[in-house]
């Protein structure tokens, strides 16, 4: 009997240094500047297909109609980020420019707080866990540009309005040929997350 008590004991330490050094090791590699830098598709690549409805009606789509798409991944927390709000202010002066905002589930607050802080004019769309998981955005407000062909142009986090001008530029850059990752085919490259 005290031989199999002390197994348990033992098996049971074991048990909790397995869980503790998993939970370590998710850890460090789910966080961090390193990590986040991981984030986003890498230019180049090809950008997840969608169709989603706006709260108007609209049908909205990716890859865009239009020359180039910014696909803000946020929700009502953007207020909290006036630095960015001012930089999609100064990128919505782009007539060439669609600029969406995909939240990752349905959320109520969303719209109410664009009109809030004067970005009334972008349709708000409920995106998915898997939709954000298809475009690798786990950390927000995210900004994504995709052309009218469906490839990512330039990826970032962003907390401050020169990196949304900055991401716009890069965005406008002419892709290199080695950047371009054949369709339907994934080649990851780091994205930085402070343009």
């Amino acid at each position: 009997m005290l031989l199999a008590s002390s197994f348990v004991v033992v098996a049971l330490v074991f048990c909790m240094a397995t869980v503790l050094a998993l939970f370590g090791v998710t850890h460090v590699s789910m966080s961090g500047a390193e990590a986040i830098e991981r984030d986003g598709l890498a230019p180049g690549m090809p950008a997840p297909g969608w169709s989603l409805v706006d709260s108007t009606g609209k049908v909205v789509r990716s890859p865009p109609r239009t020359s180039l798409q910014l696909i803000m991944f946020t929700d009502h927390s953007l207020k909290s980020f006036p630095s960015v709000v001012d930089g999609l202010r100064e990128v919505m002066a782009q007539e060439r420019l669609e600029i969406v905002v995909l939240t990752r589930r349905r959320n109520e607050l969303a719209e109410s707080a664009l009109r809030l802080i004067g970005l009334d004019g972008i349709p708000v769309l409920t995106g998915s866990p898997s939709l954000y998981a298809a475009y690798n955005v786990r950390v927000t407000p995210f900004a994504i540009f995709v052309d009218s062909a469906g490839r990512v142009r330039a990826s970032s986090l962003v907390n401050h309005a020169w990196q949304v001008t900055k991401l716009l530029q890069l965005a406008d850059l002419p892709p290199e040929p080695e950047t371009l990752a054949p369709r339907g085919r994934f080649r990851r490259r780091t994205a930085g997350a402070g343009v």
